[in-house]
């Protein structure tokens, strides 16, 4: 029967809708429910006694030591019993366990943690391996301590299991069995030499690279039914081994790729097939099809401890307050809702900038007056050309045209590997393609030739670090360093930068400026981060910025030229600032 086994029973209501659960668990389920029926084809089985041990350790052994929970066994919710019995539940041919990596990937505060220090105790003390090794395992020591101290809690808490073991502060030690649970970290070669049975290894987002992961790996060859188990939120950094493996685990469960081996437990938000189309799985602010962050009917897909682990009334704190203070909006959407941002921190309401998309037709402006913004890229990269429009009549916004550019030859492999569109984008139009493997700025100066000749082009901005050639250049096409068309070496620093920036920030929530819903520029906006100095001034930071922000640095830099010259009581004037473009 089906509720004879939780972990069957669990995916049952899923795949029935009886629980609430997005795309990729959805798929989870229906892989153990396959597995079930014809797994035994691949030489795997499902063991329903051993499942149901580890999921019975939890209540019998562990009590939770605080919170809402204090004091009461730690009672695993289905999802729970579905990650723990599938862990300890199936086998291979040769009877031992079937999944050597799991990657969990879970909203905060539903229980990750916890949930990880347990399943650390049992292959301690239940799990029928002498000199097991046990590691909470993270690139920092306090990182590492989050997860043992749970795991050193729950054991003293625990009259039955400190008969077994003995505990000080940095160590639990199955003496019986040879065995030891202990935190490590990559600081001081933390991880060398280690051989884990079941290696910890906790909020995987925050890995500044794959060392702790390749480490704790690599111990594992000599153990028989070794576990690498990952936690983690979301992430914004697409090219980490928490983006790795969080597509790694799709394509497993979409069945792309085959691993037997590998475990994925996806939380999250769905997305509709167009806007995944880019690869991303990201949910598009406004879209009709896609979930919103901000409708609670969806929470459960990303928060499967709702309402029981993590308190509804926190959920609708966080989306309140991330709804008030875009900087705060990011973060909200990676921790809570499982959703992989274009960056860490959110410069710009997304929602704010798309009601800016309003069409802006390049004809209707020809022979209007404008200003350039121009960020050029470096040999191999994009280059952004960027065109503001002052309003010819009060209450009218600032119009935006932008080109970008980018080589030919390597734009198939910088799809691939930075899973951007840029083939897509560049059949729409948005990005003009230059001959070879290095941007051609022959094309990009007879762009701006164009331009000059269709629009009354009054100044044109540029980084002035490494400018020298350009500025030949543009000159030679008929710029004056100074003139009625005026080249303007912009500088990057808080001095240039900070007044556009927060100009254009006040532009965007006023409605003030209309951009067209060029996608390449909104794919900019939502990966901009931005740099504050101790006096509250803000910049466009391209360090920062894990994806291409140019088109956004090139607006900034026409917006300043704009506002300088056109309102005569913008914020460069009442903050005394007399000249723009040249400073820091």
């Amino acid at each position: 029967m089906a509720d004879d086994c939780p972990v069957k029973q669990y995916a049952l209501d899923v795949a029935g809708g009886r629980i609430v659960a997005n795309k990729w668990i959805r798929l989870a389920c229906k892989r153990h429910l396959g597995d079930l029926e014809h797994g035994a084809e691949r030489g795997l089985t499902f063991d329903d006694k051993a499942a149901k041990k580890a999921i019975d350790f939890f209540p019998m052994f562990l009590v939770f030591y605080e919170g809402q929970f204090d004091g009461k066994p730690f009672e695993l919710m289905p999802f729970q019993k579905f990650i723990v019995g599938n862990l300890f539940g199936w086998k291979t041919a040769d009877g031992f366990r079937r999944f050597r990596t799991a990657y969990i990937e879970l909203g905060k505060g539903n229980g990750k943690t916890p949930l990880a220090a347990g399943i650390g105790l049992y292959g301690l003390v239940a799990d029928n391996e002498s000199g097991a090794e046990i590691y909470a395992a993270a690139t920092t020591r306090e990182q590492a301590g989050i997860l043992f101290r749970d795991a050193k809690a729950f054991a003293e808490g625990s009259p039955a299991l400190m008969r077994r073991l003995t505990v000080d502060r940095g160590n639990i030690a199955y003496e019986a069995r040879n065995s030891f649970f202990r935190p490590v970290s990559s600081e001081h070669r933390g991880l060398d030499g280690k051989r884990p049975h079941i290696a910890l290894v906790d909020e995987i987002h925050e890995h500044p690279n794959a060392m702790v992961v390749d480490k704790m790996r690599a111990g594992t060859k000599g153990r028989r039914q070794a576990l690498l188990f990952e936690i983690t939120n979301s992430g914004y950094d697409r090219h980490s081994v928490c983006f790795q493996h969080h597509e790694y685990s799709e394509k497993i469960l979409e069945g792309t790729i085959d691993n037997d081996s590998w475990f994925g437990f996806i939380s999250g938000l769905d997305v509709c097939e167009p806007c995944s189309s880019d690869g991303k799985s990201i949910p598009t602010d406004g879209c009709p099809d896609c979930d919103s962050w901000k409708d609670e009917s969806k929470w459960l897909k990303a928060n499967p401890g709702l309402d029981v682990i993590i308190p509804r009334k926190y959920l609708r704190e966080q989306v309140a307050e991330a709804s008030e203070m875009p900087s705060k909006e990011n973060i909200v959407k990676r921790l809570n809702f499982c959703i992989w941002t274009e960056s860490v921190t959110k410069w710009l309401s997304m929602d704010r900038w798309n009601t800016c998309g309003t069409p802006v037709d390049a004809e209707t402006l020809k022979g209007r007056s404008c200003y350039g913004g121009l960020d050029l890229s470096s040999v191999s990269d994009l280059t952004a050309w960027v065109k503001v429009f002052p309003p010819e009549a009060i209450g009218k916004p600032y119009s935006v045209l932008c080109r970008f550019f980018l080589p030919e030859d390597n734009m198939r492999e910088r799809v691939r590997k930075d899973k951007v569109p840029y083939d897509v984008w560049a059949r729409q139009g948005f990005i003009t393609l230059t001959p070879g493997n290095i941007i051609d700025y022959a094309f990009i100066l007879a762009a701006i030739k164009r331009d000059t000749e269709d629009y009354d082009l009054l100044e044109l901005a540029f980084d002035r670090w490494g400018s020298q050639k350009i500025t030949t250049d543009l000159q030679d096409i008929g710029f004056e360093v100074e003139g009625k068309k005026s080249l303007i070496q912009f500088g990057q620093g808080f001095a240039s930068m900070a007044a556009p920036t927060k100009e254009l920030e006040k532009m965007v929530l006023a409605g003030e400026i209309a951009h067209g819903g060029n996608p390449v520029l909104t794919w900019m906006v939502s990966n901009t981060v931005v740099r504050t100095d101790p006096a509250g001034n803000i910049k466009p930071d391209k360090e920062k910025s894990t994806e291409r922000i140019d088109g956004v640095v090139g607006l900034v830099m026409a917006i300043a030229r704009a506002m300088l010259k056109n309102d005569t009581s913008s914020i460069y004037e009442t903050r005394g600032v007399l000249t723009f473009g040249t400073g820091g």
